[in-house]
C-alpha cells in the first residue's frame, strides 16, 4: 500500500506543476514529468512477460477471427451478395464500445478487489465475448449476428483494454517498446493462426466462432491465475463520482496535453487508413481471385502465415530498437511508408503474388506502428492514477475509425463500380493516404518524446 501511495503522491506532485508546451514544442512539464513515478517501477519478469503475450494472443484471436472471416462466412450464408451488411454490423458493434469504454476505464479505475483493478475485467470481458459468440452462431437473421457481434465486441475489446492497461500500470520505461514489441507479435500471429482454424473448422459455421472464444478465454483467464494482479482493496478512492465527472472522461484537455492531442489525432488518421483496408479482406481477395467465399479462408491463412515473419520483424525491430535508440517518432513514420508501399500494391493486385507482396508489407506496418505508438502512449499518459481512463481515450482513436470506417467503406467501394465488382482500389489508395497523413502528424508535432 504504501507504495502505491508514494506512487500517488507523485503524480499528485507532478500534476501541480502543470503547464502548457513552449513554442520550441518542448514538452510541458506534465507531460514530460507525470512519467517520473513510471520510470521508479521495477523491471517485469521474464515469466510474467510470456504470460502477458499469451494473454494478448488470446485477445487477439478471439476478435480478430470473426472479423476477418467468421462474420463474412455468417453473412454470407444469410444474406448472399450483400457484403456491404459486413461493414455496418461491424461498425455498429464498434460504436456500442466506443460508447461504453470511458465508463468501463473509470469503472476499472475504481475497481477495489482482492483480484486488483484490471482483472475482473479480463473475466467479464471473457464471459460477454463466448455469450456473443455463441449468439453469432445460432442467429437465424442478420439482426441477430449484429446483436451478437456487438455482444462479443464489448467483451473482447474489455478484456483487451485490460490487457493494455496492466502494462501501462506495472511497465517502466526501459521495458515499453521491447513488451509492447512481444505483445504486438501475439496481435499480429493470432489472427492468422486462427483464420487457420477455423479454415480447418469451417464446415461448422458455430465452430468457427466458438473454438477461437474458447482459447481465447482460456489464455485470458490463465494470465492472472499465474501472475495475479495484487489487491487493490487497500488503494484510495475518489467516491465522489458525478455526471459531470463521467461525461469529462470522454475528453481531456488538449492545451494542457498538446503531445497527447497530437499524438491521438495522428494515431486516430492511421487507423481510418488501416481499417479502409482491412475490413473487406475477405471479399476483397474472393473478388481478385474469382474464389467462393467460403475458400478465401485458405488463401488469407497462407498470406497471413507468409506475413508472421515481416509482422514479427517489424514489431521486434521497432521496439528493440526503439528502445535502444531512445528515438520513437522516426519508426512510427517509418510504419506509415511501409503502409503505403504495401497498400498500393494491394490496390493494383490481381495475382496472389502481388497480394502476397502488399499483404506482407501492410503487415510489417502495422506491428511497426502498434508496437512503438503504444510506447508513446505509455509515455505521455496525463495521469497514471487514472490510466484506464486515459487508455479508453486513447481506445478512441482507434475505435472511431473501427466504427465509421466500416460504414464508408462500403459507399467508397460502390464508386466508378463495375457490374458486381467493387472498386477496391479507390478504398485501399485512400487508406494509404491516410496512414500516411496519420505518420507525418506523430512525426511533426510529438515532440514531448524523440
Amino acid at each position: 500500500m504504501s507504495e502505491n501511495m508514494s506512487e500517488r503522491g507523485a503524480v499528485d506532485d507532478v500534476a501541480a506543476s502543470l503547464a502548457v508546451a513552449d513554442e520550441t514544442g518542448a514538452a510541458a512539464p506534465d507531460e514530460r514529468t507525470t512519467d517520473a513515478a513510471a520510470s521508479a517501477m521495477p523491471r517485469v519478469s521474464g515469466g510474467y512477460v510470456f504470460w502477458l503475450m499469451a494473454a494478448s494472443f488470446g485477445a487477439s484471436i478471439a476478435m480478430m477471427v470473426p472479423l476477418a472471416y467468421g462474420l463474412a462466412l455468417r453473412i454470407t450464408e444469410l444474406a448472399p451478395g450483400h457484403e456491404e451488411v459486413l461493414g455496418y454490423v461491424t461498425g455498429s458493434a464498434q460504436l456500442v464500445f466506443l460508447i461504453l469504454s470511458p465508463m468501463i476505464g473509470i469503472w476499472s479505475d475504481r475497481t477495489r478487489s482482492r483480484l486488483g483493478r484490471r482483472t475482473p475485467f479480463l473475466f467479464l470481458g471473457a464471459v460477454l465475448g463466448v455469450v456473443g459468440a455463441l449468439i453469432i452462431g445460432v442467429a437465424p437473421n442478420l439482426l441477430l449476428v449484429g446483436a451478437g457481434w456487438a455482444v462479443a465486441m464489448v467483451g473482447w475489446s474489455t478484456a483487451g483494454a485490460a490487457i493494455q492497461t496492466i502494462q501501462a500500470d506495472k511497465l517502466p520505461e526501459e521495458q515499453r517498446g521491447k513488451v509492447s514489441a512481444l505483445t504486438g507479435v501475439m496481435t499480429q500471429i493470432a489472427p492468422v493462426i486462427g483464420i487457420g482454424i477455423a479454415y480447418a473448422v469451417s464446415s461448422s459455421t458455430m465452430l468457427v466462432f466458438l473454438v477461437p472464444a474458447i482459447i481465447g478465454t482460456v489464455l485470458l483467464v490463465l494470465f492472472p491465475v499465474f501472475k495475479p494482479e495484487g489487491s487493490s482493496k487497500d488503494l484510495p478512492v475518489d467516491s465522489s463520482v458525478t455526471l459531470k465527472k463521467v461525461v469529462s472522461s470522454y475528453g481531456f484537455s488538449v492545451r494542457r496535453y498538446p503531445a497527447f492531442a497530437w499524438n491521438w489525432l495522428g494515431r486516430f488518421v492511421f487507423f481510418f487508413g488501416l481499417y479502409f483496408n482491412t475490413t473487406f479482406g475477405t471479399f476483397f481477395y474472393a473478388q481478385r481471385l474469382d474464389l467462393p467465399v467460403r475458400e478465401v479462408a485458405g488463401v488469407v491463412a497462407t498470406i497471413g502465415m507468409l506475413g508472421i515473419v515481416a509482422a514479427t520483424a517489424g514489431a521486434l525491430a521497432g521496439g528493440f530498437l526503439s528502445d535502444k535508440l531512445k528515438r520513437r517518432r522516426l519508426f512510427v513514420m517509418i510504419a506509415a511508408l511501409l503502409f503505403v508501399g504495401g497498400a498500393i500494391t494491394e490496390a493494383f493486385a490481381w495475382s496472389l503474388p502481388q497480394l502476397i507482396v502488399g499483404a506482407v508489407l501492410m503487415q510489417m506496418a502495422i506491428a511497426v506502428f502498434a508496437t512503438v505508438d503504444q510506447a508513446i502512449v505509455y509515455a505521455i499518459l496525463p495521469d497514471r492514477a487514472e490510466a484506464g481512463r486515459y487508455m479508453a481515450v486513447v481506445a478512441f482513436a482507434q475505435k472511431i475509425p473501427s466504427a465509421l470506417a466500416p460504414l464508408i467503406a462500403p459507399l467508397i467501394i460502390t464508386i466508378g463500380a463495375v457490374g458486381g465488382d467493387k472498386n477496391y482500389t479507390l478504398l485501399y489508395l485512400s487508406g494509404a493516404v491516410l496512414a500516411l497523413v496519420g505518420g507525418l502528424i506523430i512525426l511533426l508535432k510529438v515532440k514531448a518524446v524523440r
